[in-house]
């Protein structure tokens, strides 16, 4: 593979000039490298290790989360690696749940304004000025 710039690295990861130099920042990707004149160059490892964030995101990690992993060795940390994606499998279960109990709560909301005839208060518009009610509704 030739040698990138940041821009074609960006949009060979798609994502943004600003993303890279944010992820540099953050230390998840070096900004040390080949330099030809005043720009840096990137490599293939560059490029994949933009990929394994990106991949390590749309799984739901921190970029804190992402930096760990990146710090792990892929055959002698294999414990550690499971151990994060176990932290991370319970967040989104618990994510879930919340979904399924807000799913619920407008259901019934729905359901009650479907069967509330006028002159009678809209159930949905009611419950949303009622801050009781509505943490009721959405437990």
């Amino acid at each position: 593979m030739k040698p990138l710039t940041i821009g074609t690295l960006a949009k060979s990861a798609g994502v943004g000039v600003e993303t890279i130099r944010y992820y540099q920042r953050r230390g998840l990707l070096s900004d040390k490298g080949p330099r030809r004149g005043a720009y840096r160059i990137y490599e293939s490892g560059d490029l994949a290790r933009l990929r394994f964030i990106r991949r390590a995101q749309a799984l739901g990690f921190s970029l804190d989360e992402i930096g760990d992993l990146l710090s792990l060795d892929e055959t002698d940390d294999r414990a550690e690696a499971r151990a994060l994606a176990q932290a991370r499998l319970g967040e989104v279960e618990k994510r879930l749940r919340q979904l399924q109990e807000i799913r619920d709560a407008l259901k019934g909301l729905i359901a009650c304004c479907e069967h509330t005839e006028s002159p009678a208060p809209c159930p949905i518009l009611h419950t949303l000025a009622e801050n009781d009610e509505l943490d009721t509704h959405a437990r």
